[in-house]
């Protein structure tokens, strides 16, 4: 072997460790603040509440309860940047609209304790459906409402639990996939740990899916939300947006798609 190719190598299998070793990171990217609902202009409308995990975390979370009896209640799983007051524009047509709402924030994010982890999301989100239950929130009136990385989340929980409707925004086959396709010269798709795989699940999901995704998403490519799409069960209806990137569907109507999905399988009035 020549010196060069020894070099090569070296080189290669070092960028591989570093991102093995970095990929909470990459693929984690918490604000550690404390929302404000004052600032996120929600104060008039929700409340803080504090949700125990089974492993307990004690979680902030947000809450509107329905304002109806029954009313559906939207459960908002954000994705992997920033905290839950920075989704208020992305949950306001909801509440507008009179779903009760509560928007979950992660452990790790927004000032809460722990790290963040694929299992430890899934704990989060069913403490989360474990406090809408003893509100009285009857299954079939919750909406599950996965947003980029928490579509994992939300598909994982339609699975293990009944709902009303599963909405995905933005949403992959799985992370390893889309880690591979970025990283297409590393092996990294066995090399994730966080694998979120939503593709192997979908098919038992057994209440309506609807799916948005942009054509000019470059962070999770539309290719992933189409194959998903097409791995669901029925009922299931999509809205793909032609001029849609990751996170622009509200310009392009994507909220007024959404309830009129969930108007139209019984869900909303």
């Amino acid at each position: 072997m020549s010196v060069a190719l020894g070099v090569v190598i070296a080189i290669y299998l070092a960028i591989l460790a570093l991102l093995f070793l970095m990929q909470r990171s990459l693929l984690f990217v918490p604000s550690r603040e404390r929302p404000d609902l004052a600032e996120a202009g929600l104060d008039a409308d929700m409340r803080p509440i504090e949700l125990l995990t089974t492993d307990g975390f004690r979680l902030l979370a947000w809450y509107r309860p329905p304002p109806g009896n029954p009313s559906e209640v939207l459960l908002y799983l954000h994705g992997n940047a920033g905290h839950i007051g920075h989704r208020a524009d992305r949950v306001r047509p909801y509440l507008d609209a009179g779903f009760g709402v509560l928007l979950l924030e992660y452990r790790g994010y927004g000032g809460n304790p722990g790290q963040p982890s694929e299992a430890g999301f899934y704990s989060d989100a069913r403490a989360a459906l474990d406090f809408l239950a003893e509100q009285g929130v009857t299954p079939e009136r919750v909406v599950l409402y996965g947003e980029s990385l928490g579509t994992g989340v939300a598909v994982q929980m339609a699975v293990e639990r009944a709902c009303g409707a599963l909405v995905l925004e933005a949403p992959y086959t799985s992370v390893a996939a889309v880690a591979q396709s970025r990283y297409w010269m590393f092996p990294v798709r066995h090399l994730v740990l966080h694998k979120f795989d939503s593709l192997s699940k979908i098919a038992r999901v057994h209440c309506p899916v609807f799916v948005l995704h942009g054509e000019r998403d470059r962070i999770i490519p539309i290719r992933y939300g189409r194959e998903l799409f097409e791995a669901a069960s029925e009922p299931k209806d999509a809205k793909w947006f032609a001029e849609g990137n990751h996170t622009n569907f509200d310009e392009f109507g994507g909220p007024a798609a959404v309830l009129e999905f969930l108007k139209r399988q019984g869900v909303a009035a």
